[in-house]
């Protein structure tokens, strides 16, 4: 019987050295998962990021993230216990900014294992395929915000756990996986004495703004003055009143880097059309001249309203048809990279970057917009050469004759004026900062040339405003009071 009790007490001392281990062992891991590192995840559990919208990761066939700790020195270390934290970080007085790592990129995020994220920037990587992604180049790196030091040595920078957060990223356009992070960062000081903040948002509104008022002086002078309304005088305040929509279309593209509530796409089908539009005025300004120079009988002022309809509905048919063109082909045939714009970023929980990447019309579409503009520039060519011609041939000069030579120098002014400034449009297009800022300063050149050769320049303009503002006379309404003004040198 004795020798079954010290049998007995010998496997409960065993029994119970083993539970105590265990348990001590659970004790253990149970401590060190409730103080397991905390890692911000910018999506929920069984999500990625998609083009920087949070998606289910089973509908694009990919796997969920799976994070990779770092030392500082960047060695890999393995995390026994570690937990997510969903949603993006509360910035509060700074700004969350994305950052792409792709590999092939010059941006590295290393998680170290203190739950902290090291921002590494690599200098001298020089990956076309990355860069020229829309995704990354349409959204700001912390390097565009932190002045980045002149050295080929890469810089780097620790955000704590509560600043960033951190999930997989797939980018559809290129099929390209990598690790993605938002990232609180300093607000943005404007620095007032900078020359390119200066011209790009001080002066260029400005400018913007003063070209639409002169714009706008010009096409009522044409449109209140009753002897100023006949055909041409009603075309030059349609292309004044193009000018006016394209200006205020640009101006808004100026100021959507401030708000994410206007699409940059329809500012720019805005901005496209109404140039468009102002070209084929200007185109069917010239065609007027000289078909009427071609005909024998130029004493032909046939119901120029009539006219003026029929003008209106073959331009405004053939802007219709252009853009309409060019929208399809955008949506429909550009299947390249289209270019986007930066704005400045809002998000939610659930949608990281909803609005960020504001697409604009490709290049197909701009094609599609701008070539029927350089055909009107050469149809142009042709009027004025062969309507010169005619000119010079002519020996006796009628009414209607000083009229329409008058008009003709008119609408060469205007087309040099207008074609030199849509070559400046061109070429602002270009990497280089001076052509912009030549783009910036020819438009308002457009509009002081424009407002001083349609208003300033013509003298019986001039006369008609004298007489109707300055001496309160009524403007004369008989049907060749604009014409006699021609004849008699501008002075009645």
């Amino acid at each position: 019987m004795m020798h079954y009790n010290v049998v007995f007490l010998v496997l409960f001392t065993i029994v119970l050295y083993t539970y105590a281990e265990v348990s001590d062992t659970d004790l253990n891991d149970l401590s060190e998962q409730q103080n397991s590192v905390q890692i911000n995840k910018c999506c929920e559990e069984n999500e990625i990021a998609v083009d920087s919208v949070c998606r289910l990761a089973e509908k694009y066939n990919e796997t969920l993230w799976n994070p990779i700790f770092k030392t500082e020195n960047g060695e890999e270390v393995k995390l026994k216990y570690f937990r997510f934290i969903h949603g993006v970080p509360n910035c509060e007085t700074t700004e969350l900014r994305p950052i792409f790592d792709l590999g092939k990129s010059e941006d590295k995020l290393n998680l170290l294992s203190d739950g902290r994220l090291k921002h590494l920037i690599h200098h001298q990587v020089n990956s076309e395929s990355i860069k020229n992604d829309p995704l990354v180049t349409s959204t700001f790196n912390l390097h565009d915000i932190i002045s980045m030091p002149d050295s080929k040595e890469p810089s780097s920078y620790i955000h704590n756990q509560n600043k960033y957060c951190m999930d997989k990223i797939l980018i559809t356009n290129s099929n390209t996986t990598g690790q993605y992070a938002l990232v609180c960062v300093p607000v943005v000081k404007i620095n007032w004495k900078d020359s390119d903040f200066l011209m790009k948002k001080i002066l260029n509104p400005i400018f913007h703004a003063i070209a639409m008022i002169l714009y706008l002086t010009v096409a009522i002078i044409y449109f209140v003055l009753p002897t100023l309304r006949d055909l041409a005088g009603n075309i030059i305040t349609t292309i004044n009143v193009c000018l006016i929509v394209s200006q205020a279309a640009d101006f808004v593209r100026i100021f959507t880097e401030l708000s994410n509530h206007v699409s940059f796409m329809v500012t720019d089908i805005i901005l496209y059309i109404s140039l468009l539009g102002a070209f084929f005025w200007l185109n069917s300004f010239g065609f007027y001249i000289w078909k009427t120079f071609k005909s024998r009988n130029v004493f032909l002022r046939v119901t120029d309203v009539r006219k003026y309809c029929y003008y209106s509905s073959v331009v405004w048919s053939s802007v219709a048809l252009m853009a309409g063109m060019a929208i399809c082909a955008h949506f429909l045939l550009d299947t390249g990279t289209n270019p986007y714009r930066k704005m400045k970023k809002q998000f939610s929980s659930s949608i990281l970057v909803d609005d960020v990447e504001q697409e604009t019309i490709g290049w197909l579409g701009i094609a599609i917009f701008f070539t029927p503009v350089a055909f009107t520039i050469i149809f142009n060519l042709f009027f004025y050469i062969t309507t010169l011609k005619v000119i010079k041939r002519i020996n006796i000069y009628g009414r209607i004759h000083y009229k329409l030579k008058g008009c003709f120098d008119l609408f060469l002014q205007m087309f040099l004026i207008m074609t030199i400034s849509w070559l400046f449009l061109l070429l602002s297009w270009l990497n280089f900062d001076a052509l912009l800022y030549a783009h910036i300063v020819v438009n308002l050149l457009q509009a002081i040339f424009i407002f001083y050769t349609c208003v300033v320049r013509q003298s019986h303009v001039t006369f008609l405003l004298r007489k109707s503002c300055c001496y309160a006379q009524p403007v004369p309404t008989g049907e060749w009071g604009d014409e006699m003004t021609h004849m008699n040198g501008g002075n009645y």
